[in-house]
């Protein structure tokens, strides 16, 4: 199984190593589109915490965060689970409708669900040998490097998460990015490498 997960991440068939850089310069060449929507669809304006690891969008008060904007270490976990999780649940069922509807505008602006579904079509195709590792994802822990840092783009904070889980037997690597929304962190990239 070890054999055959290497030969088809690292082999000379790079068919999804070519569409892992596909998602990648897809996303930095078609970069945010974070001016187009004033606020986002939803009017969760709360001000207090809310996690959920259904979905990849969590609420945060001003004293959830540190002096540079990032949220509190168990938000950013909450984040890059509920994110995996939903991305592991899209690739099992092969709907990405419920990771597409909780994106943000931007993202939606940018990607059609059915554009998203195409450009994770290999990764349906190897499901069984990825969906191991994505499944222990929620009894891991994130490794984030480089740190979490808040960028601004167009006015708007842009969370950027980038690590990977521990997990067996491949580290799910990821590469999020999150649009503050009404109080909301929503999925503004989603890059995932194996």
């Amino acid at each position: 199984m070890k054999k055959l997960a290497t030969s088809l991440l690292f082999g000379k068939d790079a068919r999804l190593s070519g569409l892992i850089a596909f998602a990648i310069v897809g996303a930095i060449a078609l970069g945010c589109t974070c001016n187009t929507r004033d606020s986002d669809t939803t009017s969760n304006s709360s001000t207090s915490n809310s996690s959920t690891t259904a979905n990849s969008t969590t609420t945060t008060s001003e004293t959830d965060t540190d002096a540079d904007g990032v949220p509190s270490d168990s938000t950013l976990q909450s984040l890059v689970k509920g994110t995996t999780a939903d991305f592991a649940e899209a690739l099992d069922t092969n709907d990405f409708s419920e990771i597409y509807e909780n994106a943000s505008t931007d993202f939606k602006s940018t990607y059609t669900e059915d554009q998203m579904a195409d450009v994770f079509k290999e990764f349906v195709k190897k499901k069984k040998l990825i969906l191991p590792s994505l499944n222990k994802v929620p009894a891991a822990t994130a490794d984030f490097s480089p740190a979490p840092s808040i960028r601004q783009e167009k006015g708007l904070d842009i969370l950027v998460l980038e690590g990977k889980f521990p997990t067996k037997p491949l580290n799910v690597k990821f590469e999020y990015e999150y649009v503050k929304r009404d109080g909301e962190w929503k999925l503004l990239k989603l890059v995932v490498n194996m």
